[in-house]
């Protein structure tokens, strides 16, 4: 027999920030971010929009909640196994990070200041660094050449991952018509086809391609300071 107890409505989980930046990372994640808005987020938590406000002052703080969250995420290393393998682990965590939420490289480079889970994070590589033995000018240095690579991802120059997922057909018809014109940059896109074709080549894959420049630069830097 039901009771009036089983019918009573079950009572609504408090709204707080915490809640709103994590239902707005899923919602980016399963919709995508160009699709997020009050009135959308506030559906998905079963709120007016106008509700979200008394917890966040606009969109704009939402987004940064958002990175704060995924920052927070990325597991700090230390450099007890040596200060490169370490920063390579933990860059390498932080692109684990980013590689569930494609949009967050988007809104990273949006962002103006640095909240207090982005600073505790650079602070942590600065730590790494200062670890092994870097001076603090070649910290600054090491930080311009690593950029956005401290976070896990790359501004890319191009994006050709249409191209490289066309038809196989077409990509030999655009390779051909690029040969005369464009000879070097051919023989290198022909090599790529060839090794995705191939069992041992990998091709052009973004993560192979991130650790090969990461592990250049941290060498670079390595040998940087040895020298200085």
């Amino acid at each position: 027999m039901t009771t009036p107890a089983d019918t009573a409505a079950k009572p609504r989980v408090p709204l707080t920030k915490e809640r709103v930046f994590q239902a707005a990372i899923a919602y980016a994640d399963e919709h995508g971010l160009e699709e997020l808005s009050m009135r959308k987020l506030g559906q998905e938590l079963g709120v007016e929009a106008m509700s979200l406000y008394h917890h966040v002052a606009n969109k704009e703080e939402i987004l940064d909640g958002m990175i704060d969250v995924l920052v927070s995420e990325i597991e700090l290393t230390t450099a007890g196994t040596g200060w490169k393998s370490a920063m390579r682990n933990q860059i390498l965590a932080a692109r684990a990070v980013m590689a569930q939420h494609p949009w967050a490289p988007g809104v990273i480079e949006t962002r103006k200041t640095m909240s207090h889970p982005m600073m505790k994070y650079m602070d942590s590589i600065g730590g790494l660094f200062i670890d092994g033995g870097f001076s603090v000018d070649l910290i600054h240095h090491a930080m311009h050449a690593l950029g956005s690579r401290v976070l896990g991802f790359a501004q890319e120059l191009f994006d050709d991952s249409e191209a490289m997922e066309a038809d196989p057909q077409l990509q030999a018809v655009m390779l051909q018509q690029m040969t005369a014109e464009y000879p070097n940059i051919s023989k290198v896109v022909a090599e790529i086809q060839h090794q995705e074709e191939s069992i041992i080549g990998s091709g052009c894959d973004d993560d192979v391609e991130f650790a090969f420049s990461l592990d250049l630069l941290l060498d670079g830097l390595e040998r940087a300071r040895d020298v200085a």
